[in-house]
């Protein structure tokens, strides 16, 4: 039996699950960096996105705005999808339950009397608690099971909420109590916290993976079961992506009901939010933070470049979606990073000779985080 070829330094390997970078990373004849660049660039050009960004309402209509708000709402419920389904392997396809509970929580503060900006906070913590009870019913459940009982559950939030008179039943409610300002005074406070919402998000995300939490779910991505036993907390690390990705889902969807300050029943809870934000995730690439961004910018300029063409807009979403799937199935910042040696948000490693500086030549052993993925004999 031949023994393991080791890779060669310079070349990018193939995916090794986490026991194999836990011996890269511990054997004393390489340096491990978090990426082959310097963080210092990718983290100044964030800023200055951001701040041109947050700049933009001085600029454009609120018609760009308004579209810049859907924007930020579907890359929220994207990016907790990824966490949910390319981070911790609990595939969702009832996350709209949340989604549905995060308009209404603001609702009912609204109902109340109280601006529902200082609602989003409200809807994103009771979404959280609601997840923390829903998790608790679905924790035994994996793979088909698991997605099947989310949706189940999904419906049942919508049952639920359409027997209360108060909220509308039905037919839905208009949101009260908005901000007695003008209306594009308005759209540009509801662009500024959609926006430091996203900016929350995925910062979150990125300080989440690089730490003790994102090495678990590296851990149960390759192995569950072997993960288990080397002593990785794994239904604890599931449970906490799991009300973090409903807390995240809330918050989205209380920002979609102050954006359009009318909710309906059937729209909050509509299985179409799921798919979105699976497209934005496989388009762009799952098990990465870059994915849904990119994936939601390929998403929205679809949809307004097909808006007009009726059906056929669903006709090449689905055709664009199974290409990817077949032909690139890491999505396309799978791509672009492959080819490029592109990290714009380093959670996983970097492994060089010891006396090869990093950034230096060709890139060193990349140990990518995929799941299921081994080293070849």
């Amino acid at each position: 039996m031949s023994s393991p070829v080791q890779p060669a330094a310079g070349q990018p390997a193939a995916g090794q699950p986490a026991a194999a970078q836990v011996a890269a990373v511990t054997d004393p004849d390489v340096r491990v960096t978090r990426s082959r660049r310097s963080p210092l660039w990718p983290a100044l050009g964030a800023v200055v996105a951001i701040a041109i960004l947050a700049y933009l309402p001085y600029l454009v209509y609120a018609g760009t705005t308004s579209l810049l708000v859907n924007f930020f709402i579907l890359l929220i419920m994207a990016s907790m999808w990824n966490l949910l389904a390319g981070y911790a392997g609990l595939v969702s396809v009832g996350q709209q339950a949340f989604i549905g509970l995060g308009s209404y929580f603001v609702l009912i503060v609204g109902l109340h009397g109280i601006d529902p900006f200082i609602g989003l906070p409200v809807a994103a913590l009771g979404s959280g608690v609601v997840g923390l009870v829903v998790w608790w019913l679905l924790s035994r459940l994996r793979s088909g099971y698991f997605a099947i009982a989310t949706w189940v559950i999904a419906s049942i939030c919508y049952l639920i909420v359409i027997r209360f008179a108060s909220l509308g039943g039905g037919t839905g409610e208009p949101l009260p109590s908005m901000p007695t300002v003008s209306n594009t005074l308005l759209n540009a406070y509801t662009y500024w916290v959609a926006l430091a919402v996203a900016v929350i998000v995925l910062v979150s995300l990125y300080a989440i993976l690089r730490g003790r939490l994102g090495l678990v779910l590296t851990a149960v991505r390759d192995d569950e079961t072997g993960a288990r036993s080397v002593g990785a907390r794994v239904s604890r690390a599931q449970l906490l992506v799991f009300v973090i990705a409903a807390t995240g889902c809330g918050a989205a969807g209380g920002l979609e009901i102050i954006s359009q300050p009318f909710v309906q029943p059937t729209a909050a809870f509509s299985v179409q939010w799921t798919a979105e934000m699976v497209f934005a995730c496989l388009i762009g690439g799952i098990g990465t933070i870059e994915g849904p961004i990119l994936g939601t910018i390929v998403f929205f300029v679809l949809q307004q470049w097909l808006a007009s063409y009726g059906t056929w807009y669903f006709i090449v979403l689905g055709a664009i979606a199974i290409a990817v799937a077949i032909w690139a199935p890491r999505g396309l910042w799978g791509l672009i990073s492959e080819r490029l040696h592109i990290r714009l948000f380093p959670v996983g490693y970097w492994v060089w000779p010891a006396g090869q500086a990093a950034g230096s030549g060709s890139p060193g052993l990349r140990l990518r985080r995929r799941r299921g993925a081994a080293s070849r004999p």
